[in-house]
């Protein structure tokens, strides 16, 4: 390198470092929140038979058909706990797997509408919302009767051959619907219903046969036993759109709730929910302002920066320490005691100026007379109690005993 030659600059400028730790924070903060709320954000893609689906079998149509009527519906994933006379209907989407004590867990004293499953399908591999058709669900058939036994002794799910325009008609009775009641459908491939023992007609189609039903044992509980009247691909249609919402309009006049528990997307309780919610979120944001000011507080220096010592010292100083410590070491501090006592009245000796008798027992006794003049003890009583020490703690409290003594017998700080 020639000496005129500019010394080339640093990688990063002290800015560029600064954005990336900003933008890594941020990024960090963001993961953090999303796989708290990962659960949340599932089930829009899954084209299932769910009120977030918006494949042909699901049913969010039916939410957004809802809203537009200004109805109230919320999609729930959490089993609800509701009662009153105000309570809104819930609607309750089944797979074949679902078991009885799945749709006990919900409350009785609302009303509660079971749409049963009725297509088997499978998802599109190249448009993810999509659903491939793979013919009536075999399942349902086998576990109709096991499923809703809680609500009728036997349950029997029965299809029409063929793409029919049924219509729908109230059935006589303590229904929710007049007898008079006429809801006409557009085209329906295969229209299912169901019979049984513990079964009473709410909605019945041309034949007399039950297409909504509602449980004698508990008569909040209802049947829907086709779910093309309020999936979507259903919905498409205009008359199956107004039959649809006219049997949702009626059982849900406090509005409308859609589970989806049922379907897998429960909500659960994570640590992470726990932080991100009250009463703990306040917690949280302390703790992040807290850890955000350690961090500003950690970019300054203060004071120049410390230069590393030698790890093993040179000289006197070194040795002298080295030699305590072994003293600590080995506990023989007390050993010491009587030296020390020895020393601080060899020092003041030469400081008072008493240092040049002819032997050193004159000197003791003029130590000891000076030490009387000045209300002290004498130095052969500090002797004998450094002979009687015999801990760490009788040596410490010597040692400051003979700092005052020396102070006072020498004058010093006055």
């Amino acid at each position: 390198m020639t000496a005129d030659a500019a010394p080339s600059g640093a990688a990063f400028s002290p800015r560029t470092i600064l954005a990336l730790v900003l933008v890594g924070l941020v990024s960090l903060s963001g993961l953090a929140v999303l796989g708290a709320y990962a659960p949340e954000l599932r089930g829009g893609l899954d084209p299932g038979a769910h009120a977030l689906s918006s494949s042909a079998v699901g049913f969010r149509g039916a939410v957004v058909m809802l809203k537009a009527l200004d109805a109230p519906v919320v999609i729930s994933r959490a089993a609800p706990r509701l009662a009153g006379d105000a309570a809104p209907l819930i609607v309750l989407t089944p797979t074949f797997m679902t078991q009885a004590k799945d749709l006990e867990a919900f409350p009785h004293e609302v009303h509660r509408l079971i749409v049963l499953p009725k297509w088997a399908t499978t998802g599109d591999p190249r448009r993810p919302t999509f659903v491939l058709k793979a013919g009536l669900d075999p399942g349902i058939a086998a576990t109709a009767g096991p499923m809703l036994a809680a609500y009728a002794k036997t349950t029997k799910i029965e299809r029409r051959a063929a793409v029919t325009r049924p219509v729908l008609r109230g059935a006589v009775g303590p229904g929710p619907y007049a007898a008079g009641t006429y809801l006409p459908l557009a085209a329906i491939d295969q229209l299912q219903t169901l019979s049984g023992d513990g079964w009473e007609p709410a909605l019945v189609d041309e034949t007399g046969r039950m297409v909504l039903a509602y449980s004698k044992a508990q008569p909040n509980l209802l049947v829907l036993a086709d779910p093309d009247l309020l999936n979507n691909q259903g919905l498409a249609k205009l008359d199956n759109a107004r039959a649809g919402m006219a049997i949702l309009r009626t059982l849900g006049d406090g509005g409308v709730i859609f589970d989806v528990t049922l379907n897998g997307f429960k909500r659960g309780r994570s640590l992470g929910r726990v932080l991100l919610e009250p009463p703990w979120l306040a917690a949280t944001l302390c703790a992040l302002g807290a850890a955000v000011l350690m961090g500003l507080h950690g970019l300054a220096r203060f004071g120049p920066a410390r230069v590393s010592g030698r790890a093993i010292a040179l000289g006197s100083r070194a040795l002298v320490d080295n030699a305590a410590g072994l003293v600590r070491m080995a506990r023989k501090e007390a050993r010491l005691a009587p030296q020390y006592v020895e020393l601080t009245k060899s020092r003041v000796r030469r400081a008072a100026g008493g240092a040049h008798a002819a032997s050193e027992a004159e000197d003791d006794r003029w130590l000891g007379d000076l030490a009387e003049r000045r209300g002290l003890e004498r130095p052969e009583q500090l002797t004998a109690e450094a002979e009687r020490a015999r801990t760490r703690d009788d040596v410490l409290a010597l040692a400051r005993k003979l700092y005052r003594w020396r102070g006072e017998m020498l004058r010093e700080g006055r």
